[in-house]
């Protein structure tokens, strides 16, 4: 039963893609779609400069694709966040990521206009989780909980940065920042596919490969250190790996609450807690996740929801059902 779970999981993302590029305020019909991306392929068929094949190759294929590559990167790294921690509450946003670029938008569209939004939001994500370790180091040796309450206060001193920053814009501004801070997917192009490409990269991929590590570290650290596993390093390396990711998606789109928290809980009470399975498919169902709820932000009404309001809709009724139940069904408890 695990085995065609799993299996359904992995082929989700190409089927919720098939239906995402056929639905939209222009109907296209599947078989359109089929041939328009057959003739971009292998050109099978000549179908000409028709409008269709603009709204599908410019438009609708490159934010599908953004939007899988974000949710892989949230996907997995809120599973790898909760098997560092030990906790099936966290999230990729628990060192500040979010707070901090959520700043970095903040003021360059308020005060640097000048430069690129993407890569201040990206180099202040960093630099809040660089801070948060930072902090956490202050106590010695680096730990779960230093860590998380480091966060908590990296991401309410940068939270409180951006106030001050709405603060101060005009109501212009204002309005971008907060349509930023809300999450989308409508400026999506294929620049913005590379780079969402290369976040999963070289975040993404690394995880992957080094997944069957977390099922060691989510024993605890004294079982860990007794198996000879250098904690420290560990901890470092798949922070590292999970900030990079995140901060790519975060820069790229917004902020996108719940995808790394509900994600990684649906995939575990399916398929159980080993990670070595458990990365892989939660990149598969964080991707077709994503893309689902973007598809549901762009077509529910006429004009674009942020699809982050879609997330949170979804998500704060999760978050209930894991409340009541105290996280052990989806923890494997």
């Amino acid at each position: 039963m695990k085995g065609i779970k799993a299996i359904m999981i992995i082929f989700s993302p190409l089927l919720v893609s098939w239906i995402a590029l056929f639905l939209g305020a222009y109907e296209i019909t599947p078989f359109m779609v089929l041939k328009i991306l057959l003739n971009e392929t292998f050109h099978i068929f000549e179908i000409g400069d028709i409008p269709e094949k603009a709204i599908i190759i410019d438009i609708r294929l490159p934010r599908v694709i953004l939007a899988g590559c974000v949710g892989a990167s949230l996907s997995v790294s809120g599973v790898t966040l909760q098997g560092i921690f030990r906790n099936p509450l966290v999230d990729p946003f628990i060192l500040g990521i979010s707070a901090g670029a959520a700043f970095g938008c903040a003021l360059t569209i308020g005060f640097l206009s000048v430069l690129p939004v993407q890569i201040m939001a990206f180099l202040f994500a960093v630099l809040a989780v660089v801070i948060a370790y930072t902090v956490a180091r202050v106590q010695g040796e680096v730990s779960r909980l230093p860590l998380i309450l480091s966060g908590v206060i990296v991401s309410a001193f940068f939270t409180a940065m951006v106030s001050i920053v709405k603060f101060l814009v005009d109501p212009h501004k204002l309005q971008s920042i907060v349509y930023w801070l809300m999450g989308s997917f409508s400026l999506a192009d294929w620049k913005a596919v590379k780079i969402g490409a290369a976040g999963v990269f070289f975040g993404v991929l690394p995880i992957f490969l080094m997944r069957w590590r977390l099922n060691v570290m989510s024993m605890g650290e004294e079982e860990a250190k007794a198996l000879g596993v250098n904690i420290k390093r560990e901890r470092l390396l798949f922070i590292g790996f999970s900030t990079f990711a995140v901060a790519v998606a975060t820069s790229l789109c917004g902020i996108i609450g719940w995808v790394g928290l509900i994600v990684p809980h649906l995939v575990r009470m399916l398929t159980g807690p080993d990670h070595r399975s458990l990365v892989p498919l939660s990149l598969c169902a964080g991707a077709a996740f994503m893309i689902a709820a973007d598809t549901i932000s762009r077509t529910l009404t006429s004009f674009d929801i942020p699809v982050g309001i879609v997330t949170a809709l979804t998500g704060a009724p999760f978050f209930l059902y894991l409340m009541k139940h105290g996280g052990q069904e989806a923890w494997g408890k």
